[in-house]
């Protein structure tokens, strides 16, 4: 099983979050959904396994600079779209390994799920 991350290069989460892959040992892809892109399938994927509120990054800044009208009244389709059309604001990292998405880094939830 190859796990991905998916997340931003420069994001400070995803650099922490891959350098504790790194420190133990852990493989994975890194994609970085800026760069490398994000289809809507998978991003379809993470909504229903996850739900899109606890996709959309409300809190980044890349949100925060919405005009109002596009913040307000926000459905799973709206989210989907302003996804696609900015990935920054998917929160990050998301983490496929196998069947298991999760969204977000914790060192010690992590350290239950992956460390050998």
């Amino acid at each position: 099983m190859t796990m991905i991350l998916y997340g931003i290069s420069n994001c400070d989460t995803v650099k922490k979050a891959r350098r504790w892959l790194d420190e133990q040992g852990v493989v994975y892809r890194f994609h970085d959904v800026r760069k490398d892109g994000l289809d809507a399938v998978r991003l379809q994927g993470w909504i229903d396994a996850l739900g899109w509120e606890k996709l959309l990054n409300r809190a980044g800044t890349t949100f925060r600079k919405l005009p109002d009208a596009q913040k307000e009244g926000l459905d799973a389709t709206s989210a989907k779209a302003l996804m696609l059309d900015q990935p920054a604001m998917i929160r990050r990292p998301v983490v496929e390994a196998g069947s298991d998405i999760r969204v977000g880094f914790s060192a010690d939830e992590w350290k239950a799920r992956f460390a050998a």
